[in-house]
């Protein structure tokens, strides 16, 4: 199967080498020449047979709605477009409706895994018509960790629904890095705790709190025991946001997840140890930036 990979970051880039490893054939196509197997989107689009299966893995909103309007003024009929990014559920429904003038497919993928997911695997969410879905099917397949399809893909609904059910991903992602990195604050805070990253590793086995999140929690205070290369300043990329506003319109009481958002927020007032923890989580999960302390700067 061929597919062409539109976007080659900390995720792009991996996903091009698990497809490969799994013998699909990828064109990966990058602003960055150094990393782009093509010059331009116009030999991607050449090169891919027809009917052409493209892959959008760049950043949510302005980055993604211009790659769309590239593809659709270069794809044919028949042509399928999946959209991997965490875009906002609202822009897959506009970005299905612009392809769709042009006979061309649209599918909503969220994805989550991380820059782990090179060995370990993509969980996958997908919205669109289940014909196209189905089509799709061995990219699914070979993005997903081994084990059944229905522990690590999801055909959610329609279009959009993909990247809601990612949004509310996040959202669950927030609350729970948010309750770790508090339980880390106390245990540091306390004269009578001796070992904090011996607690964490403690829990790692058997009890009712162990996941990965845990495990890389584990992970950061081994590479950095004070956190002291990390500041306690937090972004939110979007998806945190989206939850909230989502949870306010439909009435649904989400207030873990809710100050887990405003702690995010919190943190680029002050430099607690709680969010020195988020921070370095988001960090080893996700490859995401972490701003050093300012008196190391």
């Amino acid at each position: 199967m061929h597919i062409g990979l539109i976007g080659l970051g900390k995720m792009g880039f991996n996903m091009r080498e698990r497809l490969r490893r799994k013998g699909l054939t990828v064109i990966g196509f990058d602003r960055n020449p150094d990393l782009s197997d093509v010059a331009s989107l116009d030999e991607l689009v050449k090169m891919l047979p027809v009917p052409r299966l493209v892959w959008v893995m760049v950043p949510a909103g302005l980055a993604t709605d211009g790659v769309i309007q590239e593809l659709s003024s270069r794809l044919t009929h028949g042509d399928l477009v999946i959209d991997g990014g965490n875009s906002k559920f609202t822009d897959d429904q506009r970005h299905g409706l612009e392809l769709l003038e042009k006979g061309v497919s649209f599918i909503d993928c969220g994805v989550s895994g991380g820059v782990w997911g090179l060995e370990n695997g993509y969980g996958l969410m997908v919205g669109g018509n289940p014909v196209d879905v189905e089509r799709a099917m061995p990219v699914f397949d070979a993005l997903g960790p081994e084990g059944s399809r229905e522990e690590r893909f999801v055909h959610v609904g329609d279009s959009g629904a993909g990247h809601y059910a990612k949004m509310v991903h996040n959202g669950i992602e927030y609350g729970l890095m948010q309750a770790y990195a508090e339980g880390y604050e106390l245990l540091v805070a306390k004269d009578i705790i001796k070992d904090v990253p011996g607690t964490f590793r403690a829990w790692q086995k058997g009890t009712v709190v162990r996941s990965w999140l845990l495990d890389l929690m584990v992970k950061a205070l081994e590479e950095d025991p004070e956190l002291s290369k990390v500041a306690g300043y937090v972004e939110d990329s979007g998806e945190g946001r989206w939850t909230v506003e989502e949870a306010i319109a439909n009435e649904v009481a989400t207030p873990a997840i809710t100050a887990a958002l405003f702690a995010r927020f919190a943190s680029r007032q002050e430099n607690a140890p709680s969010l020195k923890m988020v921070a370095a989580l988001r960090n080893q999960f996700g490859g995401h930036a972490v701003r050093a302390p300012k008196d190391s700067v």
